[in-house]
């Protein structure tokens, strides 16, 4: 019988737990820090458009791991900013009563927004499974989860990574099907990460003040420049019109207790731990450092937003002329590089 792992007790990982245990799905749920000794010790509230209750949970602490066997599927759900680490921390464990094999045997499927986490569990997993998730889900308040999605709790796309389907995948797809969620296979699931970037970038405009009509034109300028650095990088984008099921009915729920603004960057802010703007925002200052774009309204909101996660706290909006003005300094900048000499060819 198939057993999730699921490392991470975030908004994602903690619902897919709760998720599963509603719905009779093996699991065990993996974290650390107070979030999962709260869960341990008093189980998760969770809390759905329907109604909150509190659910006990086969939840672990990092310290304390459970042991592993085969058959078992790893759901890598921490941000992307921690993914290396906990890809380290899980290959080389040895998997119980198998003295040959190691955890890097077992599939893994990974649900980090960005385009990095899946390239490096290539370097420990040969079995990679990339998934992209849309959730409307909070995690602000330890013990707490918030899912505002209704009637399911968030729509996923799985594949091989970097392309193929499998019956791993469908296998993986049928069970978050069965714990209420709308999922599909893709083969080609790189190009759906590339297409939820073009989302994310914008995620960063929530740490800002600024009269709304101005942080539009930002937010398209983000997406312009993603958009540019990504197809130079060989990628291509879906669209929803390639769905294979239908989410005409899926929807926030009024009063969900989900508020627009307040995303999974936001998030993270507010509760003072490390950012994920380095792999959304930083993605694309990369790619546009290696394909000689500029990129300074990435640049900026990156930089800006790197430094504020240094600070003691996240407590009043950060101030959006700042980051229009780094902006502008960095667009003029780019201006006075020259271009990049052609490299010398022998015959």
């Amino acid at each position: 019988m198939t057993r999730y792992i699921i490392i991470g007790a975030g908004a994602v990982g903690a619902s897919l737990a709760a998720q599963f245990e509603l719905s009779g799905i093996d699991y065990a749920l993996v974290g650390r820090g107070a979030q999962i000794r709260h869960i341990i010790n008093h189980g998760l509230v969770y809390q759905r458009p329907a109604g909150i209750r509190q659910i006990r949970l086969k939840a672990f602490d990092t310290a304390e791991p459970p042991s592993l066997r085969q058959g078992d599927i790893l759901l890598l759900t921490v941000k992307s900013q921690d993914a290396a680490e906990a890809l380290a921390f899980w290959a080389w464990r040895t998997i119980e009563h198998s003295e040959a094999l190691t955890v890097s045997s077992m599939p893994i499927v990974t649900f980090q927004n960005g385009l990095a986490t899946e390239t490096a569990a290539l370097r420990f997993f040969p079995n990679v499974y990339g998934a992209s998730i849309l959730t409307p889900a909070r995690f602000t308040e330890t013990g707490h989860v918030v899912v505002g999605g209704d009637p399911q709790v968030a729509i996923v796309t799985v594949g091989r990574y970097p392309r193929g389907t499998d019956e791993t995948a469908a296998k993986v797809v049928a069970d978050l099907g069965r714990s209420d969620y709308i999922a599909e296979t893709t083969s080609d699931i790189k190009r759906w990460k590339a297409a939820k970037l073009l989302h994310n970038v914008r995620n960063v405009l929530e740490l800002f003040d600024g009269a709304e009509d101005e942080r539009a034109v930002f937010s398209a300028a983000l997406v312009e420049e993603a958009e540019t650095v990504l197809k130079a990088a060989g990628h291509t984008f879906a669209s929803p019109s390639e769905r294979t099921i239908s989410i005409a009915h899926w929807k926030i729920a009024e009063n969900s207790g989900i508020r627009p603004g307040q995303q999974s960057t936001w998030q993270s802010f507010t509760r003072g731990v490390s950012s994920e703007v380095d792999y959304l925002n930083g993605e694309i200052v990369l790619l546009g450092r290696l394909h000689g774009i500029v990129t300074p309204h990435n640049r900026a909101a990156q930089e800006i937003a790197g430094s504020a996660a240094r600070q003691d706290g996240f407590t009043a909006p950060l101030p959006f002329a700042s980051l229009r003005q780094l902006a502008k300094n960095y667009l003029s900048f780019s201006t006075l590089i020259p271009s990049r000499p052609k490299a010398h060819q022998t015959g």
